[in-house]
This record gives structure tokens, C-alpha cells and sequence, in this order.
């Protein structure tokens, strides 16, 4: 009798629990349609690629539950000039994120890297130089107090590359 009472609570309890649910990946087509996503949308501009602009930005933005964008928080950033073309590339990203069933709004941290590829041909000495300038008169964005992050989803890391043109 104990036997089957014990088998009893352990056959209701089962209907009970919930196995753990997977989440599908939230953007919608995956984690390589993001990666190609982030990649085609980040331009960056003349400007940068003159001063051979490379660096680390963390990103952490807020999706409401048609996956529109709501808003953008810079974490980090190795140089302020790096932040816009990123912030560019998130808000066309509009309606493209997939927040979990029952959440109005759903935060998710984006890094990305921003490098570029020596040229080919030309001057490397003038792209070294560039970087170099580049480096060295950089102004950090960096998040001093306490930052808050709830529930937040991690994404995999963007690394962007772009083909530096020297003089």
C-alpha cells in the first residue's frame, strides 16, 4: 500500500512538472541570418575607415513583444565614434526580434567588434600610422555606476570587418 501511494504521488507530480522549455534563438531566422544581418547593415563611415576605427562596443536594447525597438543603452564602448553606426544597424532592425511567450518587453545584450583587414596594396606604413593616431586619441565610453540587467538575453558576439583604404 505505501509502495503505491509513493508510486501514485510520483505519477501526479510528473504532470506537474514542466521540462525545461527551449528557447527558439531570437531573431527571426536564426543565429546566422543575425550574424549576416548585422554584418550587410553596419556601414561604417569614410571618416572612420580614414582613421583606421577599430574597437569593442556592448550594447543592451530593449525589444517590446512585436520585437520593435524600444531602447538602446551603450554599456561600453572603446571609442564614442563607434556607437553610432551600431545604433544605426539596431534600430533597423525593427520587428525582427522574437521576445518570449508572456513578456511584454525583453532586454538583450549585443556585443560587437569592430576590426578591419590591412589593404592589399598601398601604404601600410599610413595605415599603421593611422591606427596607431587612432588608439591613442580615443575616448572611451565607459558605464561607471551600477547597471542593471534583469532578465537579459546574451547575444553571440558580432564581429564586423571592414577593408581599410589608405591613401
Amino acid at each position: 500500500m505505501k509502495k503505491s501511494l509513493i508510486l501514485m504521488l510520483l505519477i501526479l507530480s510528473a504532470v506537474y512538472v514542466k521540462a525545461q522549455q527551449g528557447l527558439a534563438f531570437p531573431f527571426q531566422g536564426g543565429k546566422q541570418v543575425m550574424m549576416n544581418y548585422f554584418k550587410g547593415h553596419i556601414t561604417i563611415p569614410q571618416e572612420l575607415n580614414k582613421k583606421a576605427a577599430s574597437g569593442a562596443v556592448v550594447f543592451k536594447f530593449t525589444a517590446d513583444d512585436k520585437g520593435a525597438i524600444k531602447k538602446v543603452i551603450v554599456y561600453y564602448a572603446d571609442d564614442l565614434t563607434l556607437v553610432q553606426p551600431l545604433i544605426d544597424a539596431i534600430k533597423q532592425s525593427d520587428r525582427k526580434w522574437i521576445i518570449p511567450d508572456g513578456e511584454k518587453l525583453h532586454d538583450f545584450l549585443l556585443p560587437v567588434t569592430i576590426t578591419y583587414t590591412a589593404p592589399a596594396g598601398g601604404s601600410v606604413a599610413s595605415a599603421q600610422k593611422a591606427a596607431y593616431n587612432y588608439a591613442i586619441n580615443r575616448k572611451p565610453v565607459i558605464s561607471y555606476d551600477q547597471v542593471p540587467l534583469d532578465m537579459v538575453t546574451l547575444l553571440p558576439a558580432v564581429v564586423v570587418s571592414y577593408e581599410l583604404k589608405t591613401e
